[in-house]
């Protein structure tokens, strides 16, 4: 199958660009074009470019970096920089210029068959590309710039990401000049992970022979290995060792050098496993070594090139400079999300640190799984088969964009794949490692290949969720040990299964769900069908990593002065309001109704002709969480205000549970608001602060239903700590807590999310399903809308003081039966109607933009009814993955998929873009 890259994945199979920094290689040799480069003041930077000559006939293109007066007698160490699988030098010039900026002569090179070098593609092999980085040492030994531990052995480092982060492990396993590494996103054993336990990782292979030109490009043994493997689907004995050679675990136990180890979470290439491993061997030699789990990877995410560039020379800084006071950072660090930039409503990113690297096991903790003996088929054909990641939609679209829809994108046919439940956690637990869990395998054939992942789940199950789109394929040989026929017998084959190692969080309410599946599009599995019989032997052991601590965020400004005595004088002046308004009779045919607004109008003063709310009519029933939706200065925080008795309106009414609204009304005990963030007294617990506000509105203390709030809120043991040690989260949550005292039947909730990290935004929407679920109704006024668009049921649309729309959230989206393909190379004709020919396609026409695909109603509708999402996101997203298999099988160029109108769409088409 030819699997042609588009240019954003080839991008990262090679590391990014802009931060290959952390990649460092270099070469050359002969003479060349010098240039100069200079930048604002900075210190000029030299390049020459050379062609080196290699024994065996392969030229070499390199470009050398220096910087500072030439002939000046300063000694510097040198830095050999490299580029990722399918790149060249050009790759990582900034990189080296800035190096060069920064005191070291630093040396580029494009790698055999890249750029304008020659030769095939080895690999890494020992006698090819690794053999070309000892040429490039020799080089450097003879610049009378580059400082010497002794004739021939230049002072030297050698980074690289991906490709060349493996080159830079073998030349310091075959070259003891080598001094120092920053190897990022890279392998420790190419046919580990190529063939994870014995199963070929087929679309990524694929890439590579792709991304490298063809087959043709490759060393003929390599080719023939490639070749032999993708007809067969297993890999064998010979192709193992092929890559096993090329591999720098082959010579893990030379390594015995400095070494920053920088590896990606999402990255089904290169999982962190291969960094463990990595870590491990050095450690085991005595050297130094440091491990930093990035946020991205070969999967797609934030590659964090500032932070890395950075550290990848402090390293370099103490280890090639000796400077004993540059801060190398600490021995493990991982990236976790924590915040929301207010900016641009990015993910912020914090570290969490150790003392010592923790491995991928440490702090296990015992989490029953239940679930009977379970029997699923491997279908003829290995079709249809089930979607985790998918190599070259990580980045900008496809799974990336569809798993923003919050309900997970991975895939699972029923009838292949058997599940196990925990029970839910009772308080937040973050995984840090690889859960582990022992099986028992049977099968109809003498072996079976199981796809074992770990979801998150939320309350209810409405969203599951695969931690970075990670799965573990296994092989196990079982000897036939089902026996013939579909129930067969015999005991069956326990199998320990070591699930991708991942940090996420669990929050408070959610349980795992451990899925063996048979089939996985990114993998190659058995053709012959056969039955799979699977149980449980043990409890899944999941590690914490109990000495890695995130940093805290300081305490935003108004848990400290934002004083509760607000929440007193507004309770007393409802009281007192109360005794002073003569009560309007109720409207019986709405008794049962939470809130009908009906001609509401507000003028901006008495005597304007100015209206900040005009005409405003709608209803809200029981159940429903209603999004009120509009860009500033719509007339929603006025309509708010009036809805809490807090302004009186001008013209219209106001009806809740059929009680005509007035400052004071009594039918307000009924509604409980969270506007501006509730003060809370640091000193005290979560449970005084609630006290004391309830015990400010004079009502008794057993209407509070403190118990079930508290519940629905999720705060668990927190309630008895000091509200000082809360996080921003936890602060969020209690003031909903405090919103939703009295169980009021109607809750409003002005920007709840304000400020929370996606974990936290992601548990706030679930507190607002889980409190509509008791038959209460929601009104939730929020700027982001992909989280109104998961979260609610129904909107109201408002702009410049007027109603724009009202109705279900999947009536104003549209229906989802429309999908946007995007294409990384244009198709021909005959393949558009391939596509069009599909099951439960419509349509299919190409555009500027791509493919549009229309679905049958037949597909968009086929979701599991116990399923039930807000807005449909889950019917929208599996019949999406269901539409991403087919494409892929049929070479479709697919560089992004996604729903083509999303609430962001439809709001900005009511709104006239006027937001």
């Amino acid at each position: 199958m030819d699997l042609r890259m588009p240019a954003a994945p080839r991008r990262w199979l090679r590391g990014p660009r802009r931060w290959t920094a952390a990649a460092l290689v270099a070469v050359l040799a002969g003479a060349g074009t010098w240039t100069a480069v200079a930048s604002d003041g900075a210190p000029a930077v030299h390049r020459a470019d050379r062609v080196l000559p290699t024994a065996d006939g392969v030229k070499i293109d390199t470009s050398y970096f220096t910087s500072g007066s030439a002939g000046s007698g300063t000694r510097r160490p040198a830095v050999l920089l490299t580029h990722g699988f399918g790149g060249d030098k050009g790759d990582v010039r900034k990189q080296a210029e800035d190096l060069a900026r920064d005191g070291y002569a630093v040396l580029t090179w494009s790698s055999r068959s890249f750029g304008r070098s020659t030769g095939k593609i080895g690999l890494n092999d020992p006698k090819g590309e690794v053999a070309d980085v000892s040429k490039l040492i020799d080089w450097l030994a003879k610049r009378p710039e580059v400082e010497l531990d002794k004739a021939g052995d230049p002072r030297v480092g050698v980074a690289g990401a991906s490709y060349g982060g493996a080159v830079s492990l073998l030349a310091a396993g075959y070259d003891q000049r080598v001094d120092a590494v920053a190897p990022a996103i890279t392998y420790w054993n190419l046919a580990d992970a190529l063939f994870p336990n014995g199963v070929f990782k087929k679309l990524w292979a694929g890439m590579f022979i792709n991304s490298g030109g063809g087959c043709t490009k490759f060393e003929t043994q390599l080719c023939q290995m490639y070749e032999r493997v993708a007809e067969s689907g297993k890999p064998d004995a010979a192709a193992m060792k092929l890559l096993e050679e090329r591999s720098p675990s082959a010579v893990g136990d030379r390594i015995k050098v400095p070494t920053l180890i920088m590896q990606g979470q999402t990255d089904s290439l290169f999982p962190l496993g291969q960094a463990d491993e990595m870590a491990k061997a050095v450690k085991a030699n005595g050297a130094p070594v440091d491990v930093d789990w990035i946020a991205g990877g070969h999967d797609g995410g934030d590659m964090e090139a500032d932070r890395v560039q950075a550290r990848v020379t402090s390293w370099f800084d103490r280890y090639l400079k000796d400077d004993k006071n540059a801060d190398t950072g600490p021995a493990f660090r991982v990236t976790r999300t924590g915040g929301i930039d207010s900016t641009d409503g990015g993910a912020q990113l914090r570290g969490a640190d150790g003392d010592s690297y923790p491995g991928l096991t440490g702090g296990d903790r015992k989490v029953a799984l239940s679930g009977r003996e379970q029997k699923f088929s491997n279908p003829a054909g290995a079709s249809p088969p089930g979607v985790s990641a998918l190599p070259g939609l990580g980045g900008a679209g496809g799974l990336s964009q569809l798993s923003s829809l919050g309900v997970g994108v991975s895939l699972d046919f029923p009838g292949q794949f058997a599940r196990f439940d925990s029970k839910a956690v009772t308080r937040d637990l973050r995984i840090t490692g690889s859960p582990t869990v022992t099986v028992n395998v049977k099968s109809t054939t003498d072996e079976a290949v199981l796809f074992a992942k770990v979801y998150d789940v939320g309350p209810g199950g409405r969203q599951q969720v695969l931690p970075s789109q990670l799965v573990t394929p296994v092989r196990v040989a079982t000897g036939d040990s089902g026996g013939s026929g579909e129930n067969g017998g015999g005991s069956g084959k326990d199998v320990r299964l070591t699930l991708p190692a991942i940090d996420h969080e669990v929050r408070e309410g959610h349980h795992l769900r451990l899925v063996l599946a048979s089939t996985d599009l990114g993998y190659a599995s058995p053709l012959t069908p056969a039955t799979y019989t699977v149980s449980l032997k043990s409890d899944l052991a999941v590690p914490t990593a109990p000495g890695v601590t995130t940093g805290g965020a300081g305490l935003p400004a108004w848990v400290w002065w934002l004083p509760i005595a607000g929440a007193l004088t507004a309770a007393a002046l409802l009281l007192t309001g109360r005794r002073r308004t003569t009560m309007t009779p109720p409207d019986p045919a709405l008794a049962e109704v939470p809130l009908q607004i009906t001609d509401l109008s507000k003028r901006y003063a008495k005597s304007s002709d100015r209206y900040a709310v005009r005409d405003l009519s709608f209803r809200v029933e029981k159940g429903q969480v209603l999004g009120l939706l509009g860009p500033n200065g719509a007339g929603k925080t006025t309509t708010l205000r009036m809805l809490m008795g807090l302004i009186k309106p001008d013209g219209g009414e106001i009806r809740v549970f059929g009680h005509a609204i007035r400052p004071g009304s009594p039918v307000l005990s009924r509604v409980g608001a969270f506007v501006e963030g509730a003060g809370f007294l640091p000193h005290l617990s979560g449970r005084e602060n609630l006290d004391l506000y309830w015990q400010a509105t004079g009502r008794p203390a057993e209407d509070a239903h403190l118990e079930e709030a508290l519940e629905i809120a999720g705060l668990g043991d927190a309630l008895a700590r000091a509200v000082r040690t809360y996080s921003q989260g936890m602060r969020q949550r209690l003031a909903i807590a405090q919103a939703m005292l009295g169980l009021p039947d109607l809750l409003i909730l002005d920007e709840p999310t304000n400020g929370l990290d996606p974990p936290q935004i992601r548990e706030m929407r679930e507190v607002m399903i889980r409190y509509a679920a008791a038959g209460r109704t929601v009104i939730v006024s929020s700027h982001l809308l992909a989280e109104v668009e998961q979260s609610c049921t129904h909107l109201v649309v408002m702009d410049r003081g007027r109603l724009v729309q009202a109705g279900p959230v999947h009536e104003i989206i549209g229906s989802g039966d429309t999908l946007l393909v995007g294409l990384a190379a244009d198709i021909t004709d005959p393949l558009v109607e391939k596509v069009a020919a599909l099951p439960d396609i419509d349509t299919a026409i190409r555009t500027d933009d791509g493919l549009l695909i229309r679905l049958t109603a037949r597909s968009t509708t086929a979701a599991d009814p116990g399923e039930a999402v807000p807005g449909a996101v889950a019917e929208d997203s599996a019949a999406a993955a269901r539409l991403l298999v087919e494409l892929v099988r049929l070479e479709v160029p697919v560089a992004s998929l996604g729903p083509h109108r999303r609430l962001e769409d439809a709001f900005l088409t009511l709104i006239g873009g006027s937001a």
